[in-house]
């Protein structure tokens, strides 16, 4: 029989590449992890480790045990968490993942409601930007997921079918707004056609972000020159207003941040994306998640 334990310490094994580094990550000694995966090599009946000197591989045994555990563990701590709820023993826990500026405006209002109605459920969060805050559900590594995708955006990486096997909760639609210097010639213009920003140097943001734009600006007939390129909102904010070039920028982010220097004007066509909480259908069932879910809606809605 396969344990849920086991499974755990190969997963960290296939990441960190060693039994001491999966030891640490795991806050267990080396030689406790070499017996754990002896143990599951056991229980298979095959080995799932290769090792050569110093360097660990997988088998392809053990290499199809990884893709499932995701899963499998996923599904262990949904049941944990769900019987814990119902028979009364804790309300949960929930790994928040989310964006900068969701965590700088969504996050903090749900979580807050959430600790007031809750105050037994734990939530920690982690930041990172879809497509990797995604793969980090799928891989059993967070409960929620705070991402974006934006309107019209072509298939694949950032299309729509690569949510189909995880549950959407709509929060709401972010419209995209231009910044600008305060001294710019298009700073009290009010509305902007973003082909009238075709020769500006431009700031750009995450890497999903700058793909878009790119797609963008090719739409209105043209290529941005991009100077600057940074994940860090205030820091897009900033080139900005000291007068280094243009941006767009989602409502949220100008929300979280005050632009000093700079002015927001709005873009035509419009530029839209949508934020969604995503998580996997077992997790779902979680009344810890589940109340994350609602918290997080609640606050998009204010």
């Amino acid at each position: 029989m396969i344990e849920a334990r086991h499974l755990r310490v190969l997963r960290a094994v296939s990441a960190t590449g060693s039994f001491s580094a999966a030891g640490r990550e795991l806050g267990c000694t080396q030689p406790a992890v070499s017996q754990q995966m002896k143990a599951l090599e056991a229980s298979v009946g095959t080995p799932l480790l290769i090792r050569t000197g110093r360097e660990m591989r997988l088998t392809q045994a053990g290499e199809a045990l990884v893709r499932h555990a995701a899963g499998i563990i996923a599904g262990l701590t949904a049941a944990e968490e769900e019987v814990a709820a119902i028979a009364g023993l804790r309300a949960g826990r929930v790994r928040l993942v989310s964006f900068p500026s969701g965590s700088s405006t969504l996050v903090p209002t749900a979580l807050a409601a959430l600790r007031a109605a809750h105050p037994g459920t734990r939530v920690s969060l982690e930041e990172a930007e879809p497509p990797r805050s995604v793969e980090m559900l799928r891989e059993g590594d967070c409960d929620v997921t705070l991402a974006f995708r934006y309107e019209g955006a072509a298939a694949g990486p950032a299309g729509a079918e690569e949510w189909d096997d995880l549950v959407i909760r709509p929060l709401l639609t972010d419209r995209l707004v231009g910044l600008v210097p305060e001294g710019h010639r298009l700073a009290r213009a009010g509305t902007v056609a973003i082909g009238d920003l075709a020769d500006e140097p431009w700031i750009a943001g995450c890497p999903r972000c700058r793909t878009q734009l790119v797609e963008v600006c090719a739409n209105a007939g043209f290529t941005p020159r991009i100077d600057f390129a940074t994940d860090d909102y205030p820091a897009v904010v900033g080139l900005v207003g000291a007068g280094l070039g243009v941006a767009v920028l989602p409502e949220l982010a100008i929300e979280s941040v005050r632009p000093k220097g700079a002015r927001t004007v709005t873009v035509e066509p419009a530029l839209r994306r949508e934020i969604v909480a995503l998580t996997l259908p077992d997790l779902a069932q979680v009344p810890a998640v589940a109340a994350t879910l609602d918290q997080l809606a609640g606050a998009a809605a204010r």
